[in-house]
């Protein structure tokens, strides 16, 4: 329950919630590339941007075109600090809220 309220007070601060959308920005134009150059379905676009990006890498997909391999280099350093940066700071804020409740009781 701490943790869906985490994420609510998370959507309220403005700062948070302009890091959300960077985030989602950076994921749909990945998606859309991907969806595009290599004629994935949306689905595997947005999962193998989602896997590139927060470094899995299972290897299941990998861009077969030259223009995709190339958009990939690109978009892993572009994208990469900014998806992790969303990671840690939500669960930096999660942390906080769990902590601010335990110091509560």
């Amino acid at each position: 329950m701490i943790f869906f309220k985490s994420i609510v007070t998370f959507l309220k601060d403005e700062e948070y919630r302009s890091l959300l959308i960077t985030s989602a920005i950076i994921l749909s134009i990945g998606t859309l590339t991907y969806h595009i150059l290599e004629g994935w379905s949306w689905i595997d676009s947005l999962y193998f941007s989602v896997i590139t990006l927060t470094t899995i890498g299972y290897g299941d997909f990998s861009p077969q075109t030259d223009a995709g391999k190339l958009f990939t280099i690109f978009y892993i350093l572009l994208g990469l600090g900014m998806i992790l940066t969303f990671i840690q700071t939500v669960w930096a804020h999660y942390a906080k809220e769990v902590k601010e409740k335990k110091f509560k009781k």
